[in-house]
């Protein structure tokens, strides 16, 4: 990994000290950077890093459950991976966990390498969430910088109508709408029509 490139970040919450001592070492000990907090408060108080990052959370903790951040982190659109850890598992609390997005439940103690793997999973996770926010980021500037009328077109387009519909929708010639189309195609930066569509998609251009 390059000198310069943030390390991915492995945020550690748990109210046993020590615990959070030996993992911070353990995930630094595989090139990745550990931060520990010993409440869900200390961990909501640190300002975000824009570098992939997962969550190794307690499920018992003194202010909030590891359950209870986990669905408040999806309420906030903060959707980071959670590896869950607990003494106290049971099926139900596991079942919970999961369809909650955890990536893994891990009932204490664990081997090193378990939850070294969790980690990897749950990184590979949010790098893949990154990707995507950076392609909606950059698809929604793309969108942002056609014209009124290129956008009009475009939106046509996802409604499924031909040129010649669309210039009777928006009272133009079909030569305007081809120039139209064209110009939105080559802003957006695509090849062909399916990924127009594809893209609009994306966007949210579906109309019921």
């Amino acid at each position: 990994m390059d000198a310069e490139t943030p390390r991915p970040l492995v945020h550690i919450i748990d109210d046993d000290t020590g615990l959070c001592e030996a993992l911070v070492r353990l995930v630094r000990s595989v090139g990745l950077e550990g931060r520990a907090y010993n409440s869900v408060q200390g961990f909501l108080a640190a300002p975000p890093e824009n570098v992939p990052s997962c969550i190794l959370l307690d499920v018992r903790l003194p202010d909030m459950s590891g359950l209870d951040l986990q669905d408040s982190l999806v309420r906030r659109g903060l959707p980071l991976p959670v590896v869950m850890m607990t003494g106290y598992g049971d099926i139900p609390m596991s079942v919970r966990a999961m369809k909650a997005g955890a990536v893994d439940f891990l009932p204490k103690p664990f081997r090193d390498q378990d939850l070294l793997d969790a980690v990897e999973r749950a990184l590979a996770r949010d790098r893949k969430q990154i990707g995507i926010r950076v392609e909606q980021e950059q698809l929604n500037a793309k969108f942002a910088a056609l014209t009124l009328r290129e956008q009009e077109v475009f939106q046509g387009i996802m409604d499924g109508l031909m040129n010649r519909e669309i210039a009777e929708r928006l009272s133009l010639s079909l030569a305007t709408v081809k120039a139209h189309r064209g110009a939105l195609t080559r802003k957006m930066g695509v090849a062909n029509a399916a990924d127009l569509v594809r893209f609009g998609r994306l966007l949210d251009l579906v109309r019921d």
